[in-house]
């Protein structure tokens, strides 16, 4: 028989569903600033292995020339990207959805078994869990990012009313380069994050939109589809 498993609150997806946008449009726009002094590149000396990014990759999307529109629609992006991540990690804490997010001592190995798992290395599954280790520690990864990012960018965007930042961070040109790195660390999440998804399947996916899987159960009697609530440290 069918039986709906509860997988994730209602907040928790509504955090999850406004952060995307709001930080997929930050890096947007991000990217219109950076098209003014794009100076970061791979190489040494006058030797250049690979540039952030080439002129056609801002004359193809339509990024030239938008540095104020760039600035204003990064900093009034940053204010809603600042209430969702201050009202999710909030509601982790008061909820005690927190024990289910926050890496264990059990963490790094879940994850090294999902890595090899994932690169078809290693043929067991991981134990089945409402976030396995490398969830933990991917998503607490993206909060520290998140609070990084908040830093560096006020360092950057205010270097003489937050000179005491600025100057914490090592400097406007090291703020900077943090900012960027970051940025680079969120794409990155994004490519895995969008992958792991799609390998997952739909079932993965509809319990992010309505909050419940849908599993199979042995029939023990009269069957009837229940709602079930799933322990988040079960394993199977």
């Amino acid at each position: 028989m069918k039986q709906l498993v509860e997988k994730h609150p209602l907040a928790i997806r509504w955090f999850h569903w406004v952060n995307f946008p709001v930080l997929s449009l930050m890096i947007w726009s991000g990217l219109w600033i950076y098209w003014a002094n794009d100076i970061y590149r791979i190489g040494w000396g006058q030797t250049t292995l690979f540039k952030f990014f080439p002129q056609s990759f801002y004359d193809t999307f339509g990024m030239t020339h938008k540095l104020a529109q760039g600035m204003n629609w990064h900093f009034m992006l940053m204010w809603l990207f600042f209430a969702n991540g201050l009202l999710y990690v909030l509601y982790t804490l008061f909820s005690g959805e927190w024990r289910y997010l926050l890496p264990n001592r059990h963490s790094l190995r879940e994850a090294w078994q999902v890595t090899l798992h994932d690169l078809g290395l290693r043929k067991t599954a991981p134990p089945v869990q409402k976030y396995n280790g490398a969830q933990r520690i991917a998503y607490t990864a993206v909060i520290l990012m998140g609070v990084g990012s908040l830093l560096t960018g006020l360092a950057i965007y205010k270097p003489v009313q937050f000179g005491w930042l600025t100057q914490g961070l090592g400097g406007y040109e090291a703020a900077r380069v943090q900012h960027f790195v970051l940025t680079l660390g969120y794409v990155l999440f994004f490519v895995v994050h969008v992958a792991q998804v799609v390998r997952a399947g739909w079932n993965n996916f509809r319990s992010m939109v309505a909050g419940f899987e849908v599993e199979d159960v042995p029939t023990t009697g009269a069957a009837s589809p229940v709602l079930a609530q799933r322990d988040p440290d079960a394993k199977a």
